[in-house]
């Protein structure tokens, strides 16, 4: 397989289709010679919710992978994530079964939220990696195609961030997101990609509305999938600047030109993704200043229950959220960082429902003022 190709294929059964597409990838001769080499598999498991919900990688294909790669004689094998911030990754694996996977295979689960770090010089830019890193001879990537509240998409760049400890993903958000994210992706190399494109949330990157395409891809680039995954969701790749970056970087190819995209079998008669994004409307009740993924990636599903309630629309504040709001005050705030703030909910992060709910009472207490 060529760094330009990307493969597809569809259907329903998850674990065959991903054995099939690394079989007509051709992943045995990509793979290290010597059959002792650690290989790790990087899932999105990014919160407790089942791949149903459109946020976590299938565990499907993560057997699929696993299966292939035993079948070839390859023994050191670990399954590699940390969840974000706010999450325990146990319980993450837990409720999306990759507990039972691992005991099933003899596979090792590893938490790199309890991983010790290192420096790391990623092309310019000083990085705090999880050692993990260090022990890998063949990394593969598998994240899930869906949209992200801060960065729109989120695919083959972004999940790298579970090999990077808490302290640093919060760093990642007080820079922006987007140069660390393609500096990463510099001094972490994926040696393969196999997209979970079955169905994700086209807006949450924590889930709750799937979009089924019941499709699995496999690639090489991480730059070239996730152009395409741009050009899937409508977006374009410059609205999502950590993919220019990266490949300005060196970190692979977005020249969609030259993609030689391929399907495995039969493709469905309609395939195009729905163009609208409830992210946008939503984003314009909230102030963000370097918030991090999961006190965002709640805020914006708990406005979406007040927006379908007819709640939203009486909201007269705007909602601070971040780190740029520490020590700070202001009216209207969630999460610690607003600690501050007249009115306030705390926690790091709070969840969906606290939210939901205090913001609802924040609402209808001021609608009863006024």
């Amino acid at each position: 397989m060529n760094k330009n190709e990307i493969l597809k294929i569809y259907g329903t059964e998850y674990r065959e289709m991903t054995l099939e597409l690394l079989k007509r990838a051709g992943l045995c001769e990509l793979l290290p010679a010597d059959k002792k080499s650690r290989i790790a598999v990087k899932p999105n498991l990014v919160s407790a919710s089942p791949a149903s919900y459109g946020a976590t990688t299938h565990p499907e294909i993560v057997s699929g992978i696993i299966e292939y790669l035993q079948r070839y004689g390859y023994r050191n094998l670990v399954i590699a994530e940390g969840s974000w911030v706010g999450e325990k990754t146990p319980e993450v694996v837990r409720v999306c079964g990759y507990d039972r996977l691992a005991k099933q295979y003899g596979v090792e689960l590893l938490d790199a939220q309890r991983d010790s770090s290192f420096e790391r010089d990623c092309a310019g830019m000083k990085l705090n990696l999880c050692s993990c890193v260090k022990q890998f001879d063949f990394l593969i990537n598998v994240p899930v195609l869906k949209g992200h509240c801060q960065t729109r998409m989120t695919c083959a760049l972004k999940n790298m961030k579970g090999l990077i400890p808490n302290k640093e993903k919060r760093r990642f958000h007080s820079m922006g997101l987007h140069k660390p994210i393609a500096h990463l992706n510099a001094g972490v190399r994926q040696n393969f990609i196999v997209v979970d494109h079955i169905c994700g949330d086209l807006d949450f990157e924590d889930g709750g509305n799937p979009v089924v395409r019941n499709c699995i891809m496999a690639a090489r680039d991480p730059v070239l999938v996730d152009a395409y995954a741009c050009q899937l969701l409508h977006y374009s790749v410059g609205q999502v600047p950590y993919i220019g970056m990266a490949e300005q970087l060196g970190v692979g190819s977005a020249d969609l030109a030259q993609a030689q995209i391929t399907t495995c079998g039969l493709q469905p008669e309609l395939d195009e993704l729905p163009r609208e994004h409830k992210i946008v409307e939503l984003a314009d009740a909230v102030c963000e200043v370097e918030s991090c993924s999961a006190c965002y990636g709640y805020l914006i599903p708990a406005l979406e229950r007040l927006r379908q309630e007819g709640l939203l629309e009486r909201l007269h504040e705007k909602i601070c959220i971040g780190q740029g709001y520490q020590g700070k005050t202001g009216k209207l705030g969630v999460g610690r960082c607003t600690a501050g703030f007249t009115c306030h909910l705390n926690g790091c992060p709070p969840t969906e429902g606290q939210m939901y709910e205090f913001l609802k009472e924040y609402i209808e207490k001021t609608a009863c003022r006024g």
